[in-house]
């Protein structure tokens, strides 16, 4: 053979060496069941999902493990893999109040409102917000969207943590214990919007507590200023009879769904929890202005207040995704609890137990959030080019054996604790149940310590009941 015949037949080989070569990458889960949650909802058996700085580079078969090289591998052996789980409302800091006074009849304005008059602080606020982020991150979350006071000492928890977060300043019309009145938790807003609106998993947003806790006046502006700043507006809407009939004498007889329509208040910025008590009219208004809905089941009946129609608001094409509410609602704040819940309770309130399948439940935990919070560019499945928050479910525990549909097994079986790992924008926060990323310990007797000033200064004097 001639010496360029030689030299071209080396360059031949060398490129289809070339064409093979092994790619580099930060991180590699191998050997899952990966639940894509993509338009299509493919499962993929012994799949791989590549991982490069924050960022989903390549899902596929085996194969792909052949084809990257990565720092980090996680062998999951047949475990679930799929997106992290988004909780679309809640009031974190709340965890340090969990399981008082639970059966109190009108518990909001009975109890909430005095003990909060009492304890919030800033430490409170940090306290109650490692603990939430704690198990949220135990329990599958990688993104919550949250509403309380002294917000900005959520987001540093946040920070710290690694977690993901849409995080809403609260304004309410009475004096609370970051501002005197709904003005002055607007000012708080904005500076705290100002402050993150450039934070990398940190999203900044109004969040005036409901329609009947604040004037029209402020309602317009917190619309008007989250277009200006493009951020979100979290809000109770269509939640409890006292907002129905509060709502009701200011408008004659308007529904608080079609008074937001009304004064300008309703568009695609705003997250509306719960939203129960809606007819048709409401339902449209909400498809209409592609309002996102946060249905927290476990919080609703817990407290009596009914079941939102969400099959009713899936069929339109609305926006739904789920949430757990704050820890003294629901009392946990993991998204994992909540799917047998969901699956079940609109069997039942639709008498049809082929309603709400559990693919459904799971779409509206992942996708279904991700597109309440208009972020389904970025979150709610397993797709190149999302951003890597990913958690591992375990499939080996009793409660998971033997597991013949995923999404069964994770609605009707599935819990928490079964959560192996959990990764927010490609690091891993939880590997094999240790947080790797903050002291769980210290965080708990931080708590507990707190714990003794509640029993100390409420309980002990029973003074937050009227």
């Amino acid at each position: 053979m001639s010496l360029s015949k030689s030299l071209l037949a080396l360059s031949i080989i060398t490129a289809s060496m070339a064409s093979y070569a092994v790619k580099p990458a930060d991180m590699m889960i191998v050997d899952g069941t990966v639940l894509t949650m993509d338009a299509q909802n493919k499962i993929i058996e012994q799949g791989t999902v590549v991982i490069d700085k924050n960022k989903i580079i390549a899902v596929g078969g085996p194969e792909l493990a052949k084809q990257y090289q990565a720092a980090k591998v996680l062998d999951v052996d047949g475990d679930i893999v799929m997106p992290g789980l988004i909780n679309t409302h809640t009031h974190a800091s709340m965890t340090v109040f969990r399981s008082l006074a639970d059966d109190v009849p009108d518990r909001l304005h009975r109890y909430i409102f005095p003990l909060e008059s009492k304890m919030v602080s800033r430490d409170m606020v940090r306290i109650g917000a490692n603990l939430a982020n704690a198990e949220m991150v135990k329990g599958g979350v990688t993104t919550y969207v949250d509403m309380y006071y002294f917000e900005d000492e959520v987001a540093k928890t946040v920070d710290k943590i690694g977690l993901r977060a849409v995080l809403g300043e609260s304004v309410i019309q009475f004096p609370v214990a970051d501002a005197k009145n709904a003005d002055e938790g607007i000012t708080y807003a904005v500076n705290f919007i100002n402050e993150y609106k450039d934070h990398p998993r940190i999203t900044p947003a109004f969040a005036p507590h409901a329609p009947y806790t604040n004037t029209t006046e402020h309602l317009q502006k917190i619309a008007k200023l989250s277009q200006e700043l493009d951020v979100p507006v979290m809000i109770h809407l269509a939640e409890t009879d006292r907002e129905q009939e509060e709502i009701a004498k200011r408008t004659g007889g308007k529904s608080p769904v079609q008074y937001m329509a009304d004064i300008g208040a309703l568009n695609n910025k705003v997250i509306a929890a719960h939203a129960i008590m809606v007819d048709e009219k409401d339902l449209d208004l909400l498809k209409q202005y592609d309002v996102g809905v946060a249905h927290n089941i476990s919080a609703n009946t817990k407290s009596a207040k009914g079941v939102a129609p969400v099959t009713a608001m899936l069929a339109k094409g609305i926006r739904v995704g789920l949430g757990t509410d704050g820890p003294m609602s629901s009392n946990t704040l993991t998204t994992m609890n909540e799917l047998g819940l969901v699956g079940k309770i609109h069997k039942l309130a639709n008498k049809d137990r082929a309603a709400m399948p559990p693919l459904t439940v799971v779409e509206m935990a992942t996708m279904g959030s991700a597109k309440a919070l208009h972020m389904e560019d970025k979150l709610g499945s397993l797709e190149v080019g999302k951003l890597a928050d990913i958690i591992v479910v375990d499939t080996k525990s009793p409660n998971m054996v033997p597991m013949y549909s995923p999404f069964a097994a994770l609605v009707y079986g599935a819990n928490g604790a079964n959560v192996r790992h959990t990764i927010v924008d490609g690091k891993i926060l939880m590997e094999d149940r240790k947080l790797q990323t903050v002291d769980e310990k210290e965080i708990i007797q931080e708590a507990q310590a707190f714990a003794k000033q509640v029993r100390e200064t409420v309980i002990a004097s029973g003074e937050t009941v009227k």
